[in-house]
């Protein structure tokens, strides 16, 4: 791309990409896109974005382009990379002048550098730290802020790198330039000193920006840039600031311990005495409470059990903090924090008023302690609590006693502080087990709290709401839960939505669908008040607006629906009417779909064969969530898939609808992702449900996929597929092997070169089990095609396959799999194929292996039988707990009872075949034939056989 004449032509392409009109947009947009990976078409980017006569969005749009490029194709390796001449050209044009008088630009232009710095500083590109250490240097304003700014984040990213080597080369950067950033620092922050000083604001405020940008890389260079920092006298002098101090304390724990003392005094004396009030402002506590959370929490400041074992910098830390962290400081801390940054503030208290879902929803979890006052609070009470139990468990319980009894509702300043104090109970709940009888203290106490109605009392049911919640999975007995069920019914009334989303979340405890069941839950308490919590939580669902609640109430209505499971039918109603509305209008919200989804599938668990009413608006949802060309799928398909299996294995029957569905599934199994599993369930599914049709409209295109996955996939995949196989040859023997009939000569191939895996063998014997008892004809043509292609006689190729059978038995673990390979290969008597009287002896050693795995003596009449026959179909009684079976695990139930392996005596079976052998042969010609079996073996069989 010749660079002059080019700049005019992707110039007016970058100003048609700003247009708000998409006719001019998308075709500017496709052209910018073939450009990408043409020459010279980032130097004429760099050109128009270092134009500063040009509009502003044009040149916007120029660095970014020109960014997204690195990633694409500045390394060597990348497809269409670009060329060294260009690059060399690049990396000089971009540090030629540092005086971009757009701040946003600049900050894009910033890392835009840091990024090519990171795949080549500092070898390709040695001269970029010495030019911006010189126009930092500089005494023009903006370049000097420009080439700062630029300086911090290269330094950022060099930082960020984790390879060895990458570290040894920062490590070796910081050595040299570190001095340079101190006085740097040191000289912006006289600078602002002495301007705020002459109250000159407006230099001040540029100072203040070069100081926080001076600081921001000493902080990097300072945690980053040395392995020891405590061996550099520069660096110890140096750390400045909670932000440094946070960052060294995390990765330089050892060379912290100087500090620990210090860092405590200074931090406890602004939080939790009187020197910090009016003086420190939140984002500060914040720092200082984090401070000391991390060196309470330390682990390199710990013991180890045995004090032998010890490393002497974890004693000397021990010894400081024992020694800082005394019982009047602890209960000091403990007092405070409780008391004084437990309660509620006055913002809060009118965000409860005028928008309560935000109040009640409002984010405390993940990382938000590292920002936020409150769960910061809470975190660090957390773990001074877990640290300190034995000092701090008598205050804490001294103040709930103090706070015994009702609360006058005209005392606010009580009415916060007992909720503040049930705050910390409520989170120390696991600390205070041996010490709070909280059954006692929940009717003596608690309950008659949940019955004051006053409005200016719904602070304290929220709370006793809350930390009834807190405790039930840590100590509250069942016999007392319909007690609470009662409770919840009477709360039901309070017309506040904070208290109705703290008892959804409480109804959350009580079914505690977690990873580890509730022991304590029983399902014939809930029953009784089943209708009236389940209505509740319908009509919170109903009442709240933002996604994120709606997901929360969601999300406890599936543990309801799991925990009670086909029990749900008659209350489900109306959330089977609403969800549809729901999923209209969470268009935009796919984490929210996503909620609905799971809800659909316990919905469908819930209601079995019934669930057949909701297709509706069940499949078109699960066609959405599964189709690969809908961008929305990203988020949906692990979900949906795991929908549309539970809707196929509930289904009583199939649709045509249904069966379409399953145009998404060749573009899912092309994928080979995580969720290939589920595909494969989800195929087998339509087999159980209905294997004619389903064969008949997919089979074709199934086993296309499978070929194509089959060429590149691990054995434990290729187990997968071939299970599938062998289904579907279960179900319909003779329409499995025509739609499957592709894939079978390689099956026939593993097994005469005798595939080494295991695994993989038992399941190609399995499917050629399956093939030869149940559809012998199909066998014979298999056995001529593959005789023709190996150029040999079918005789000969058969006996391979019977001598490998035998010599893999061992392969088969299955007991199933392994008595259908005793009724296949006594299938081919009688017989007077030589090669198969060759092999005699093998295939009655595979029958008595097989006998040995399933006869068992009847208790009733004394005598052996075959235990895998089943004889009829009973619908299994079950107790509460229990789940039903679903549609599918009935129709597996009947297919068993067709399945030879479950409806044919592998005695009476090889009794027969053997009796029509010695018809064949005759007395004579037959004793022969047994002579070539072991004596020890012939005993075994007559054994079996004697009966009958």
């Amino acid at each position: 791309m010749d660079i002059d004449s080019a700049s005019s032509v992707v110039l007016q392409a970058l100003t048609q990409a700003t247009s708000q009109d998409t006719a001019v947009l998308k075709p500017a947009e496709e052209q910018l896109r073939q450009w990408e990976t043409q020459s010279g078409f980032y130097s004429v980017l760099l050109n128009i974005f270092n134009n500063h006569m040009l509009d502003v969005n044009v040149r916007w749009l120029a660095v970014l382009y020109f960014k997204n490029g690195i990633d694409r194709y500045w390394r060597r390796v990348a497809p269409n990379a670009l060329s060294e001449e260009e690059k060399t050209s690049l990396r000089a044009g971009l540090i030629t002048n540092f005086n971009e008088p757009v701040n946003q630009i600049a900050t894009q232009i910033a890392v835009l550098i840091a990024k090519v710095a990171r795949l080549d500083c500092p070898r390709q590109w040695p001269e970029l730290i010495p030019v911006l250490l010189e126009s930092v240097k500089g005494q023009d304003g903006l370049q000097q802020h420009r080439a700062l700014l630029t300086f911090y984040h290269v330094t950022k990213t060099l930082a960020s790198k984790r390879l060895a080597q990458d570290k040894r080369l920062f490590q070796d950067l910081a050595s040299g330039i570190y001095s340079f950033a101190c006085s740097l620092w040191s000289h912006h922050t006289d600078c602002f000193l002495q301007q705020i000083y002459a109250r000159d604001e407006p230099t001040a405020l540029s100072s203040l920006e070069r100081t926080l940008l001076s600081l921001k890389v000493l902080r990097k260079l300072t945690v980053h840039g040395f392995q020891e920092p405590q061996q550099n006298m520069e660096v110890m002098v140096s750390i400045n600031g909670f932000n440094i101090l946070l960052d060294f304390l995390e990765y330089h724990p050892c060379a912290f311990i100087p500090l620990i003392q210090r860092s405590l005094e200074f931090a406890v004396s602004y939080v939790f005495t009187p020197a910090g009030e009016g003086v420190a402002f939140e984002r500060f506590i914040v720092q200082c409470m984090n401070l000391i959370k991390m060196i309470v929490k330390n682990e390199a400041y710990k013991p180890a059990k045995n004090i032998e074992d010890s490393k002497p910098e974890s004693l000397e830390a021990h010894k400081i903090k024992t020694a800082f962290f005394t019982h009047p400081t602890l209960t000091e801390i403990g007092r405070r924090l409780v008391s004084h940054y437990f309660l509620l503030t006055e913002e809060e208290l009118t965000m409860w008023e005028e928008d309560p879902e935000s109040f009640a929803v409002e984010e405390t979890g993940g990382d938000s302690w590292k920002y936020s006052l409150r769960p910061c609070t809470e975190v660090l009470f957390l773990d001074i609590f877990h640290n300190y139990s034995q000092t701090l468990t008598p205050v804490l319980l001294e103040m709930v006693e103090n706070l015994q009894g009702p609360t006058n509702v005209e005392n606010p300043v009580q009415l916060l502080m007992k909720d503040a104090v049930y705050n910390a109970v409520g989170l120390a709940a696991y600390e205070l087990f041996d010490s709070v009888d909280f059954d006692q203290w929940f009717k003596n106490q608690l309950l008659g709290e949940l019955q004051v109605s006053h409005h200016r009392y719904k602070l304290i049911r929220r709370r006793v709401i809350w930390l009834i919640g807190q405790w039930i999975s840590v100590k509250f007995k069942s016999v007392l839960r319909p007690l609470l069920y009662e409770v919840i019914l009477s709360l039901m009334q309070d017309p506040d939505l904070v208290n109705g989303f703290y008892i959804h979340k409480t109804i959350q405890s009580l079914t505690l669908c977690s990873p580890v069941d509730d022991f304590e839950f029983r399902t014939e308490q809930f029953l009784p008040y089943l209708e009236s919590i389940f209505g509740l939580l319908f009509h919170l669902l109903q009442q709240v607006t933002e996604c994120d609640t709606k997901m929360q109430v969601l999300h406890v209505i599936s543990c309801v629906i799991e925990r009670v499971n086909i029990q749900i039918r008659p209350y489900v109603g109306c959330l089977v009417q609403y969800l549809p509305l729901l999923w209209k209008q969470s268009e935009e919200h796919n984490m929210l779909r996503c909620a609905i989804l799971t809800t659909l599938i316990h919905l469908v668990q819930g209601l079995g064969a019934e669930s057949k009413n909701l297709y509706p608006f069940l499949l078109p949802v699960i066609q959405l969530s599964t189709d690969v060309s809908q961008p929305p799928h990203v988020y949906l398909l692990e979900d949906g898939l795991e929908l549309w299996l539970v809707t196929l294995e509930n289904s009583p029957a199939v649709t045509p609808e249904l069966l379409r569905i399953f145009q998404n599934m060749s573009a899912l199994l092309e994928l080979s992702s995580e969720n290939l599993r589920t595909c494969f369930q989800i195929v087998n599914a339509y087999i159980y449900l209905s294997a004619s049709e389903f064969l008949q409209n997919y089979g074709e295109s199934l086993c296309q996929s499978f070929s194509d996955l089959l060429k590149d996939i691990t054995n434990e995949g290729q187990v997968q597929v071939l299970k599938v196989v062998e289904i579907a040859l279960k179900v319909s023997p003779i329409l499995g092997s025509h739609m499957f009939q592709p894939l079978l000569p390689a099956v026939f191939r593993g097994i005469v070169d005798g595939e080494r895996y295991p695994v993989v063998m038992s399941t190609y014997l399995g499917i050629m089990g399956r093939i030869l008892l149940q559809n012998s004809s199909f066998f014979s043509s298999l056995l001529s095609k593959m005789a023709s292609e190996c150029r040999q006689e079918m005789d000969q190729l058969l006996g391979s396959v019977i001598e490998m059978w035998v010599d893999r038995m061992d392969n088969i673990t299955q007991p199933e799999r392994r008595k259908l390979s005793a009724l296949a290969l006594v299938s081919l008597l009688p017989s007077d194929n030589s090669v198969i009287q060759d092999k005699f002896c093998g295939i009655i050693s595979i029958c008595i292996e097989a006998l040995h795995d399933v006869m068992s003596e009847d208790p009733e009449t004394g005598t052996s039988k075959d235990c895998m026959l089943m004889s009829h179909f009973e619908e299994p009684k079950l107790s509460d707990d229990e789940e039903p079976p679903t549609e599918q695990d009935k129709r597996k139930k009947l297919l068993a009872l067709e399945d030879p392996v479950h409806s044919v005596s592998l005695q009476h079976f090889v009794y027969e075949k053997l009796k029509a052998q010695q018809g064949l042969m005759g007395d004579q010609g037959f004793g022969v034939l047994m002579e070539t079996v072991d004596t020890v073996l012939v005993r075994q069989l007559q054994e079996f056989l004697q009966n009958l």
